[in-house]
């Protein structure tokens, strides 16, 4: 049995990473999806390999940081598919790696606005769609990064980022009698462009993965599988949680 059977998903962040593997598993698993990024090429790209392969799939591109941008892939969900069970807000950015006091105000804002009010932005519009359909399941791409471990240059996106466990907590203590569950996602170092980015080299990126338990980085199928359990009745009594799938970066200290 499918574990998503019958159920419709809106992805964003869908057009690379993690987001993109979970557009993939997401419809394997039997669900309508609707996929979120800027990239319109690359979303249509996905959707037409999703819609190849038997799934159903929806996309549209848009800039996160828009309300308007949050009702429209919504609205998407619900005139394409007939409504929404599950969203799954994984957006986000880096933002600037300068020390904190070089950071400009422009670039703390950027990311504050797609890390945090993007996905504020979303839930604000997915829960009444769930509330439709008798509840559901939220989920947020957080980090460990500014929850259980601190870097030097990473005010912003570390900021920002825990502010999503806070929004997850909330969340969950208002929605929960009405069957919305509202979970954040922890990922540890993954094989994404955005770890590319903040760690541009071979060298880098192994050093990354010796301060993970596990002495590797995960690939992004990894964390899809995470969001997965999140997203379906195995976590039926899962809520307000902020759950490590860090390859143990958290507790590792060797």
């Amino acid at each position: 049995m499918q574990r998503l059977h019958g159920k419709v998903a809106l992805i964003t962040g869908a057009s690379s990473g993690i987001g993109q593997s979970a557009a993939h598993l997401f419809a394997r698993e039997g669900a309508c999806v609707v996929l979120g990024a800027r990239r319109d090429a690359r979303l249509r790209a996905i959707a037409t390999q999703i819609i190849d392969a038997g799934g159903q799939a929806a996309w549209l591109a848009g800039d996160v940081r828009e309300e308007a941008y949050a009702q429209a892939l919504v609205a998407l969900a619900t005139s394409r598919f007939g409504g929404l069970d599950i969203a799954f807000n994984n957006a986000g950015t880096l933002g600037a790696l300068v020390p904190t006091p070089q950071l400009e105000a422009q670039a703390w804002h950027e990311a504050l606005d797609i890390n945090l009010s993007g996905a504020f932005f979303g839930a604000k519009h997915q829960i009444p769609a769930m509330l439709a359909r008798g509840g559901g399941s939220l989920i947020f791409t957080s980090t460990f990064v500014g929850h259980t471990v601190g870097f030097p240059c990473t005010a912003a996106y570390a900021a920002s980022k825990a502010g999503l466990i806070g929004l997850t907590r909330a969340l969950a203590a208002e929605f929960g009698p009405q069957a919305i569950r509202v979970n954040a996602l922890l990922p540890g170092g993954t094989h994404t462009p955005m770890a590319e980015e903040m760690n541009g080299t071979p060298e880098a990126l192994a050093q990354v993965a010796r301060l993970h338990a596990l002495k590797r980085i995960a690939q992004p199928e990894e964390l899809a599988r995470a969001a997965l359990f999140l997203a379906s009745d195995e976590a039926a009594f899962m809520t307000g949680s902020a759950m490590l799938v860090d390859g143990g970066v958290s507790i590792n200290r060797s």
